[in-house]
């Protein structure tokens, strides 16, 4: 009987220190860690700015012109300034202002020497203009390329790049 008191107490120390281990090693651990939640950027994006794209028409008799991104022929008015348009009223109704919206970038065609820009009509568009020279369409062209209004007056000219 002797051996087996003996095994059962030897039983009894291996399950107390066992235990006592196994509580020691589970609450001595470090906890683990809690997650750090991404940090997202909350700004928003702005879209990205609109964009024309200035073009090129030429013929035998006028050489190369500057189009709008429609294609349409681009004129200057003599009566106008550097910055400054004077076409209104019935002039722009013939004579439409080449207009874009607030922000819009505007690239000159290929080859083009000068600088685009835009300037502030008084009404309040935004008016692409050509070495400061506001641009404008006239409105007796029907189709991409035409050059009715070069001339007009003697005071509408093509414009040049």
């Amino acid at each position: 009987m002797k051996t087996s008191t003996a095994v059962w107490i030897v039983v009894i120390i291996v399950v107390v220190l066992g235990g006592w281990w196994w509580y020691s090693s589970s609450n001595s651990a470090a906890p683990a860690p809690t997650p750090t939640p991404a940090v997202t950027d909350t700004t928003p994006t702005p879209p990205p700015a609109p964009s024309v794209a200035l073009g090129t028409g030429s013929t035998t008799t006028i050489g190369t012109f500057m189009t709008g991104d429609n294609g349409m022929t681009l004129y200057t008015f003599d009566k106008d300034s550097v910055g400054t348009s004077t076409c209104y009223g019935q002039c722009a109704q013939n004579w439409p202002a080449y207009t874009v919206a607030q922000g819009t970038q505007v690239t000159p065609p290929a080859g083009a020497t000068g600088q685009i820009a835009t300037i502030t009509r008084a009404d309040g568009s935004i008016q692409v203009t050509y070495n400061g020279m506001p641009l404008y369409f006239y409105a007796k062209d029907t189709n991409a390329g035409d050059t009715t209004g070069n001339g007009v007056g003697k005071v509408w000219h093509v414009a040049k790049p």
